[in-house]
């Protein structure tokens, strides 16, 4: 049986686009079981000290955009700097994540979601354009968008955003296994080499 992988995101975030091919490759590669969490970033910035895209320093937007396009290369990817629909309210789009993958797999919906919106500039606020995502993906749409705003839905995502504050998770993506943090797409590589040599989780005390 394969390890676990927590996988805390937000639909919001272009490095979880960036990051989610690779982390599928590893999750075939090393047959991974993969939690989905999809978390509110404005509530773990503001316990946790991270500053939302709109309100950081133009030193930092500058880099960031710097940044998109070197990953955008790297990855070989068809990655819009600035979507029409960006920055949004992604709670509705996370919910839905989250009522998705409590009965079906999330993998071909989070693709094309994630193209939807940094290719094709569609709006994942937009309940419609979330139910067609997942009506092409084979998924019941109508379904999900009720499920998505459940109350339950709702406590996991709250319960969510509890659990990454208490694992030290700071942004998104973030990848832990066996409570060693692995934050954002670039740390793919060493969270390879975790998993290839099976060693025991880094800690910040030791």
């Amino acid at each position: 049986m394969g390890r676990t992988i927590e996988y805390y995101f937000s639909m919001h975030s272009p490095w979880a686009y960036i990051g989610h091919i690779p982390l599928c490759e590893l999750m075939r590669r090393f047959s991974l079981n993969v939690t989905y969490k999809p978390i509110s970033l404005p509530k773990v910035f503001a316990e946790t000290g991270g500053v939302p895209v709109t309100k950081r320093h133009p030193a930092r937007l500058r880099y960031r955009m710097v940044e998109l396009q070197r990953w955008r290369e790297k990855r070989r990817l068809n990655l819009k700097l600035r979507p029409k629909f960006f920055p949004f309210d992604a709670e509705l789009a996370d919910r839905f994540v989250i009522a998705m993958a409590a009965r079906h797999g999330s993998d071909s919906f989070l693709l094309r979601a994630f193209e939807a919106l940094w290719q094709e500039e569609q709006d994942l606020a937009d309940a419609k354009t979330l139910i067609t995502i997942a009506d092409a993906t084979g998924l019941p749409g109508e379904k999900l968008l009720a499920d998505a705003r459940s109350s339950e839905a709702k406590s996991m995502y709250d319960k969510n955003v509890a659990d990454a504050i208490a694992a030290d998770v700071i942004g998104s993506p973030t990848y832990v296994l066996d409570g060693e943090v692995f934050w954002g797409q670039d740390r793919i590589d060493l969270l390879e080499d975790a998993l290839k040599c099976g060693r025991r989780p880094y800690r910040p005390d030791t």
